[in-house]
């Protein structure tokens, strides 16, 4: 391999291993998604021996093949200059602490003031596998959730650390409080959730249509009329936990869509991403990281206490 640059590469093909599709010999090379590489290929941007080729060439000992550079961007989405509560940041991947009332990614009609927005200002490494509108999103929480969110800087991590979310093998704790007290110690709740027929909007425990869910919780502390549970996700199913604990009659306290919309303060909903465990996509070493809840979220449980 020769370096023809920061963004330019050429490759000889000299070994018998290599002789595969040029699509998938150079998955192995760049940092790049499939569907981004095979853009790449068909707008003329590999060559192979100095000429254009197919995703699907097959190549042959001595074929010399250059990457010149990489697609532009189009997206609507800018960079925003932002305060990121960067909890650790390497070149494969970044977990940060976010606020409440921050939402994740862009979507139709929102297309500032987002995670994105400020990760877009912070670092130009952010994996594309998800999309232009979701670059480096490997997982999502709600907007008015806080805490620990996984950013993927890089396509192979991205790709590595999706196959963990989906083996369950990356593991999410959450803090919740919830209305009521909880008189089990621990339970789970085993329950399918899909879309709500009545309510596009919302989610639903329900039989059709739906997905496996399964949260494990244990009862951390309890109040006069409200439990403090730390809540572990065996699933990643849309809104989960929210609608898990409004199906057994304890719904968040502070959710606007599944609780009994009697707001103690303007924050949201009662619900920290706590702490996030995974193994590191390049090095394969487990990581756990920890984070403490908003000041909001502190206030709201002393308010709990004294009552």
């Amino acid at each position: 391999m020769d370096d023809e640059g920061k963004d330019n590469m050429k490759y000889v093909v000299s070994e018998e291993k290599d002789l595969v599709r040029l699509d998938k010999f150079l998955l192995d090379k760049l940092d790049v998604s499939r569907s981004k590489l095979q853009e790449m290929i068909r707008q003329g941007l590999v060559l192979v021996n100095e000429k254009e080729s197919k995703n699907s060439y097959v190549l042959k000992l001595n074929d010399v093949v250059f990457v010149n550079g990489t697609l532009s961007v189009n997206t609507n989405v800018e960079p925003e200059q932002m305060e990121l509560d960067i909890v650790y940041e390497d070149d494969s991947l970044m977990v940060i602490n976010k606020p409440s009332g921050m939402v994740v990614h862009p979507a139709p009609g929102h297309y500032s003031k987002t995670l994105v927005n400020g990760l877009l200002n912070h670092t130009k490494h952010l994996s594309d596998n998800n999309g232009e509108e979701r670059p480096g999103i490997v997982h999502r929480i709600d907007k008015d959730t806080s805490g620990l969110i996984i950013v993927a800087k890089t396509a192979k991590a991205h790709e590595i650390l999706a196959k963990q979310l989906k083996d369950k093998t990356l593991s999410r704790v959450y803090l919740a409080l919830v209305s009521g007290r909880i008189n089990h110690d621990t339970a789970t709740i085993d329950a399918p959730i899909g879309r709500d027929t009545k309510d596009r909007k919302k989610m639903c425990v329900t039989g059709v249509n739906s997905r496996e869910a399964i949260t494990d919780f244990r009862v951390l502390k309890r109040y006069k009329n409200a439990s403090l549970i730390e809540c572990h996700l065996r699933t990643g199913r849309t809104h989960q936990i929210r609608v898990h604990l409004n199906y057994i009659g304890h719904p968040i306290i502070n959710d606007p869509v599944y609780g009994n919309n009697k707001k103690c303060t303007g924050f949201g909903q009662m619900l920290h991403a706590k702490e996030i465990t995974f193994v590191h996509p390049v090095t394969n070493k487990k990581m756990t990281f920890t984070c403490d809840v908003p000041e909001e979220f502190k206030n709201i449980l002393d308010k709990y206490a004294n009552e």
